[in-house]
């Protein structure tokens, strides 16, 4: 799992947390709620945003993230009452956290990260290994055959104003033979007023592996995940293969 890239960019600036967190409770309202336990394990947990919000929500939080830029920017505001932050490998969760957990969580594109069918099946028994029985386990990435099949080369431009004035977060893609994509995060500093007006910040290309809903759907099947919800965003909108811009799963 390359993590290198993540040095590079500060994810609580580039994100409108606020914005997100709030559209993605709407919908992680009712499985969490449903969840056994009050105690979630945050896949990929990144800089910490989710683990707090779920923690502001009454639940115990262990975020795991492999990255160690990633994790040192979780702990740099401290760390809530109920919030646990671990640098692990998520292929081996299983031997990097302590006890059960009612719900578990992978947002964002934290599985593109995993390149191959048997490590990714490997990452779903782990977690399977740590829920207890009845346990949701939500899953988010972008739905790739949409992506690939439309011609789509980039996300939604980001705009974000801060101390220096105002920046565009960029991310350009490039769909590769083999199911992968090269991703190309950029940070461009905009400034009206000069020539040039846009400058490159900071840029970087990584590698990542755009899984389908088939290979998804098989790892979690061969991981003991028999019950699994498909929608096509973080709302009650049914999955479509050709029009959702997201495959978000809860599986138990």
């Amino acid at each position: 799992m390359s993590t290198n890239h993540y040095s590079f960019f500060d994810y609580r600036k580039l994100i409108a947390w606020d914005k997100r967190l709030a559209r993605e409770w709407a919908f992680l309202e009712k499985p969490l709620g449903e969840a056994p336990l009050r105690r979630v394990l945050d896949l990929g947990s990144g800089s910490g945003e989710h683990a707090r919000f779920f923690a502001s929500k009454g639940f115990g939080v262990v975020g795991v993230d492999v990255s160690e830029a990633m994790h040192a920017r979780a702990l740099e505001t401290g760390v809530p009452e109920g919030v646990q932050f671990i640098k692990g490998d998520l292929l081996h969760v299983e031997r990097v956290v302590e006890g059960t957990f009612g719900a578990a969580v992978c947002l964002g594109n934290t599985l593109s990260h995993v390149t191959d069918e048997a490590s990714l099946a490997q990452l779903f028994a782990g977690v399977r290994q740590v829920l207890v029985p009845g346990a949701p386990f939500v899953l988010q990435i972008l739905n790739y055959e949409h992506l690939a099949q439309s011609g789509q080369r980039a996300l939604p431009l980001t705009f974000i104003e801060d101390e220096d004035g105002e920046a565009i977060f960029l991310r350009v893609m490039t769909f590769k033979p083999g199911g992968t994509v090269v991703f190309s995060p950029t940070v461009l500093r905009y400034r009206p007023e000069q020539e040039p007006a846009l400058e490159v910040e900071t840029s970087h290309n990584v590698e990542l592996r755009a899984w389908s809903r088939d290979a998804i759907e098989r790892a979690l099947e061969a991981s003991g995940f028999a019950t699994r919800q498909l929608y096509g965003t973080m709302a009650d909108v049914p999955y479509d293969a050709q029009a959702s811009h997201d495959l978000v799963v809860v599986a138990r």
